[in-house]
């Protein structure tokens, strides 16, 4: 275990999820959410098949056993189907600088699912780290009733990351059966098969996408779902998916800080100091 290595990686990883979280946004001004995770998988299933087959990393997907594979399906389908849709829409509905520091929630329950299912030790930080994101959804949350946000929106940022952090934990259990790169084109293969569901309903988006789009698409699978997603499992095989989860979360400074730059989003004072409560709770977490 390398855990200088493994929380820089953590880190790095949250870097990549910042910068394609703002691209994900600015390609979603014409494009429904469904659409956007379908093109977004279609492409970043491309660029692993591309690097596998370079590699020679087939083998170790078909040498897992129909069990691990299964499991990585189920992790991928809590993570960038199930997960990503509701974090899409709520995007959509609220915005990057109000959306994310309520889905930074996640390794609040990540670490709660490692402690109860992993059976992974934390200490008094871990909980009172927790707390304080708990917090800071709330102040979100009146933050949005103040300004007469719709409600549906602030339910979808909450699903996803307890969506997600089930996907991080089956991940987590599966780390010392693949490599990082091996693991994470799987996870990625077989949430494109579960995105493919919402194909006939987004079909004529598709259809109509423009070059922009694409791109700003392409950008963020390869940011967020490639260089994002490989760092995310290198540094859960180092050090586990409760400190990991933890160290990347500090994406919604940079996701936030990227969108009042790139995107002209303006957060109030009541959005400021929930991510300021999240990442209090989060620098908390990772040090228990």
């Amino acid at each position: 275990m390398d855990t200088v290595a493994g929380i820089g990686a953590a880190l790095l990883s949250a870097f990549g999820w910042a910068f394609a979280t703002v691209l994900i946004k600015a390609g979603m001004r014409s494009l429904s959410p469904s659409s956007a995770n379908v093109l977004r998988l279609y492409t970043v299933s491309v660029f692993y098949a591309v690097t596998l087959a370079v590699t020679g990393g087939f083998g170790g997907i078909t040498s897992a056993g129909p069990w691990r594979i299964l499991m990585a399906f189920l992790s991928s389908q809590f993570g960038f189907v199930v997960g990503d849709y509701f974090y899409f829409h709520a995007l959509k509905r609220m915005g990057v600088s109000r959306t994310v520091p309520i889905t930074s929630t996640y390794p609040l329950w990540t670490v709660v699912w490692a402690v109860t299912i992993l059976g992974r030790s934390a200490d008094y930080r871990v909980y009172l780290g927790a707390s304080l994101i708990v917090l800071a959804v709330v102040v979100v949350k009146r933050a949005e009733e103040a300004e007469h946000a719709d409600l549906k929106g602030f339910i979808f940022a909450l699903l996803a990351p307890i969506s997600w952090s089930m996907g991080i934990i089956i991940m987590d259990w599966l780390t010392p059966y693949f490599n990082p790169l091996t693991l994470s084109a799987l996870r990625m293969f077989s949430a494109t098969v579960g995105v493919s569901v919402f194909i006939p309903g987004s079909l004529g988006e598709i259809m109509h996408v423009t070059r922009r789009e694409i791109l700003i698409i392409a950008g963020a699978a390869f940011s967020g779902l490639y260089l994002g997603q490989v760092l995310f499992v290198y540094a859960t095989a180092e050090v586990g998916s409760q400190i990991s989860a933890p160290v990347s979360a500090i994406n919604p400074i940079l996701a936030s800080g990227l969108a009042v730059v790139f995107l002209g989003e303006k957060p109030g004072r009541r959005i400021v100091e929930g991510l300021a409560l999240a990442v209090v709770g989060i620098l908390l977490v990772s040090s228990g």
